[in-house]
């Protein structure tokens, strides 16, 4: 028998065997370490028993695939926990998710934040004693009683929606058994750092008219040095939190009234208003219109373009005159009516249209966080119609874009992907081969490093997902620029080509930052609320010592407002020390100081909000030899 591994050396044996007898035979440090395996493309437990020929590849902790077994186990300890504590819980669902996992259960008196504490121990006691897992097999019918049996009555709502065929299997440790596919890790003892998170409200089937679970969040990792960094990570995220640096800086508020909707105050707004500016003046360099299209359409028109069917409940509908509208949670339907009106020539494309798009969308309530997941926000929406022969320019012209407004936010760790076609999706294959193709050239031309996310493209289309990496090392994604094959023939877009006849355009989709209100959620925990000079609500505050300088202060205010710069004064009756403190809080970039010799000088005392002294600079000469120079900003 021969096993074949990822360096396509052979290694062959007389009988069979598992992974984890593989990977000791290799040595005992990868025997150690494994976790799982990965046998001709598909991942099993490290007890696997392999009996033909087969590609081999050892799973440990190091590998994603790894740290995805560690943390779905760990679901499986939290349970077996929790039911050891608390046997009146019935469990439900333990998926991995980003940096960790999660288990709902449904328990009537609800679990406190000082059960985590308990839980957590238990569960590192159990890890202690380290258990082997066993992977077990059941017909559906055997495992419908076996967990009613046992009191878990939504085990068996799950099982009974499993096919009647299907061979089901069973994973027991110690005492606790759980129905899962797989795989585990050898022994409980493996899980040597994780940490319960918080706790949470969850619906059975994450439908609201369901009941109410307890949902119990934790991390792990392979190793405690990577769960401390995590941890260290997590608490420096707490303190960035955009949510709390928005309301001490007086940005904006959410309120009951309006869930998932933003209410914009002055600074914020400012914000807000500085980033659409900036993204407005590269919409004149790179050749955009830019138009404003209707917030309601009926459906007609969004069953034509495939959402009604494919995005209908993430909509809101309404019911006006005996006719359906739908408020859009896309822009892409209305601007191919803008392409589409008028009789347009081959010799008009490129065309681009560009919106700072307004949408909603019905997002669930449980997920909605600040800025960063709301129903209703604003995109820096466009599409590109060309043809065919234009596409790889265009996709080209595109990526350049993408970098180069990233780069001027101060982001320039990204990460891509290459999203492919989805199981739900419309427009014909060969029509998804070649955007998916032409998307692929586009990154390899560049040089772009880049990962395959098969089945992770839009109903519609293939897509470019562009990742950033903030200051504190997370990730996260923005920009897209998606290739449309189908969309435009659906919606009747048209244009004469050079011999008379008539060819559907490619679309091209492309949104940079994402949602505006999103990037700047992101934009506020990446610099902690200490935002670039060019980007600040309040660019400058003076600062007067006595009230001999009011006068000097206000004039130096106007000055510098005529020059473009957010500047304030601060004339309160109050100790020049305090008016630094309350000013460097709030983040403004430069405090600008007026005493006596100032007034005298006509300069001001130019501080920073980390504490910086400048020195004194002429007002007349503060712009140019201060500011703008020190302030990093974008040129």
């Amino acid at each position: 028998m021969k096993i074949t591994l990822p360096d396509k050396s052979v290694r062959e044996y007389e009988g069979p065997l598992t992974v984890y007898d593989v990977a000791l035979d290799i040595g005992p440090g990868l025997a150690k370490a494994t976790i799982g395996g990965e046998v001709d493309g598909e991942l099993v437990d490290a007890t696997h028993r392999i009996e033909k020929d087969v590609n081999l590849r050892i799973i440990t902790g190091k590998d994603q695939e790894g740290l995805d077994i560690i943390r779905h186990s760990c679901a499986h300890l939290l349970a077996h926990a929790v039911k050891q504590l608390f046997p009146q819980a019935q469990v439900t669902i333990g998926p991995v998710i980003e940096d960790g996992f999660y288990y709902d259960f449904a328990y009537g008196p609800g679990f406190s934040e000082d059960d985590l504490g308990r839980i957590e121990e238990r569960m590192q006691a159990l890890a202690k004693e380290g258990a082997a897992v066993e992977r077990l097999t059941m017909g559906r019918e055997e495992a419908v009683t076996y967990f009613r049996e046992q009191g878990e009555e939504y085990k068996a709502k799950i099982i009974e929606e499993i096919p009647a065929d299907e061979t089901l299997s069973l994973y027991r440790q110690g005492d606790f058994t759980d129905l899962c596919r797989g795989p585990h890790v050898p022994n409980v003892g493996a899980l040597k750092a994780f940490k319960l998170t918080k706790l949470a409200g969850a619906y059975w089937r994450g439908d609201s008219g369901n009941e109410m679970l307890q949902r119990i969040y934790g991390t792990a990792w392979p190793d405690k040095k990577s769960l401390d960094t995590y941890l260290t990570q997590l608490a420096e995220a707490e303190k960035r939190d955009h949510r709390r640096i928005g309301k001490s800086l007086d940005l904006f508020h959410f309120q009951e009234e309006a869930p998932g909707m933003v209410f914009w105050h002055r600074d914020g707004w400012a914000l807000y208003t500085a980033i659409e500016r900036y993204v407005r003046d590269l919409l004149v360099e790179y050749d955009y219109q830019e138009v404003h299209t209707p917030q309601m359409l009926d459906r007609s028109l969004w069953e034509r373009s495939g959402h009604w069917d494919k995005f209908r409940d993430n909509m809101f509908t309404t019911h006006v005159d005996d006719r359906d509208y739908a408020i859009k949670p896309m822009n892409c339907p209305g601007h191919v009516q803008l392409f589409n009106q008028g009789l347009r020539s081959y010799r008009d494309l490129p065309i681009r249209i560009a919106e700072f798009g307004v949408v909603h969308r019905n997002e669930p309530s449980g997920t909605l966080h600040g800025l960063l997941r709301a129903r209703r926000f604003t995109q820096d929406d466009a599409h590109v119609f060309c043809t065919e022969d234009q596409l790889q320019a265009e996709v080209s012209t595109l990526i350049e874009l993408t970098y180069r407004m990233y780069k001027d936010f101060g982001f320039e760790d990204i990460e891509v992907a290459l999203s492919t076609r989805p199981e739900q999706r419309v427009g014909e294959d060969a029509l998804w081969d070649r955007a998916e193709e032409a998307l692929a050239r586009a990154l390899d031309e560049k040089g772009i490093k880049y990962v395959v996310q098969p089945g992770e493209g839009a109903f519609y289309g293939p897509k470019h997902e562009f990742v950033l990496r903030d200051s504190i090392g997370r990730r996260w994604q923005c920009g897209t620029i998606q290739v449309d094959f189908s969309m435009p023939g659906r919606l009747g877009a048209a244009y004469v080509t050079e011999d008379g006849s008539k060819q559907v355009p490619v679309m091209i989709h492309r949104a940079i930052l994402g949602s505006l209100e999103r990037f700047i959620g992101i934009l506020i925990e990446d610099t902690e609320g200490k935002l670039p000079f060019w980007l600040a609500p309040v660019q400058a505050v003076i600062l007067n010592i006595t009230d001999r300088q009011q006068v000097f202060a206000l004039e130096t205010e106007n000055f510098l407002k005529k020059q473009g710069l957010r500047v304030e004064t601060d004339l309160r009756n109050e100790k020049i020390g305090y008016k630094i403190r309350q000013s460097t809080l709030r983040r403004v970039p430069y405090l600008l100081v007026v005493g006596d010799r100032e007034v005298e000088q006509g300069a001001v005392a130019v501080r920073t909000r980390d504490g910086e002294d400048l020195g004194t600079f002429a007002v007349a000469d503060l712009l140019e030899e201060c500011l703008r120079p020190n302030a990093g900003a974008r040129r």
